[in-house]
């Protein structure tokens, strides 16, 4: 139901450089003039998908749309993956201290975190640029390596990709560190009133194991779910992240499979996207009985 297709998007570029017969000739090429029912079409595209096949990219030379993500989806997982696991473990530890000291110094971590999370990424990210690479240059302003420099598993590169993904995992983490630390400080206190927590301090426990083993480890629960909604969305990657950072991952190629309408990269990115999220679901649901005992309960 989009206006044009990948076919019009090219002819736009290249005004007057294509013949009208050469035009037909990419359509036929794209599989775009077909007089198959949308019908057939999709039978056909479960027949392809069963087989792993997701088809061709229009927009990468025609070249298999796995391949296309195969590329991308590694930088995004070792990047925004790396950044949310850090952000969550970082938000709900010090939630869990600051709901477990309520009313000391700690609280004041709170509006500062929450202010820093109402920022938007790319205006913190704009920020972090400005500062750590233009007027200190601690960290590179853009791209995942070094120009000119050729991927491999040698120190040395792993060195450099570390060292240009630092700044846009750091805004991932700042931007998203105020929502878990809320979060899990308001279900500390929630927690921290139930009669287990009372009846564990009465009995003598330690303060750090009670944290740990009663408090904490019942006030995790609902973050659970959230952070596999999160882990689900790192395939989808931080869009205006990469795009002010200039980083080669699935959310670019989101963005330039939408401008090119690139159907068939668009369908097999929104495919990856779909999964990771049911599976992170499944894996929250898995982990969620681990902590619960009482989800493991089955009536006699």
């Amino acid at each position: 139901m989009l206006k044009g297709d990948p076919v019009n998007a090219y002819l736009a570029k290249n005004q007057g450089r294509v013949s009208p017969e050469a035009a037909d000739s990419l359509r036929i090429l794209f599989g775009l003039n077909t007089d198959k029912s949308l019908w057939q079409q999709y039978v056909e595209y479960w027949g392809l998908l069963l087989h792993g096949d997701l088809g061709l990219s229009f927009s990468k030379g025609l070249a298999p749309v796995t391949e296309v993500i195969a590329a991308g989806l590694p930088w995004t997982i070792g990047l925004v993956g790396i950044a949310t696991i850090l952000s969550f473990f970082l938000g709900t530890s010090l939630g869990a201290v600051i709901g477990w000291r309520r009313g000391s110094r700690a609280d004041a971590i709170v509006p500062v975190a929450t202010f820093l999370s109402t920022v938007p990424y790319f205006w913190m990210a704009l920020i972090a640029i400005a500062v750590f690479s233009v007027s200190l240059g601690w960290f590179p302003a853009s791209h995942a390596y070094s120009k000119g420099v050729v991927p491999n598993w040698s120190w040395d590169f792993v060195g450099d990709v570390i060292h240009h993904g630092t700044l846009p995992a750091l805004t991932i983490v700042v931007a998203s560190l105020g929502g878990w630390i809320l979060g899990m400080r308001n279900m500390m206190m929630t927690v921290l009133d139930e009669d287990y927590v009372t009846v564990a301090q009465a009995k003598g426990l330690s303060p750090r194991r009670v944290l740990t083993h009663y408090a904490s480890r019942n006030a995790v629960l609902p973050q659970l779910s959230s952070f596999a909604l999160s882990l689900g969305f790192i395939v989808g990657g931080t869009l205006v992240m990469e795009l002010v950072f200039s980083y080669p991952g699935v959310g670019k190629q989101l963005l330039d499979a939408t401008n090119a309408k690139d159907y068939p990269l668009m369908q097999g990115l929104f495919l990856v996207i779909t999964l990771a999220v049911l599976v992170a679901n499944i894996l929250a649901d898995v982990a969620h009985a681990a902590l619960d005992p009482r989800t493991r309960m089955t009536e006699a």
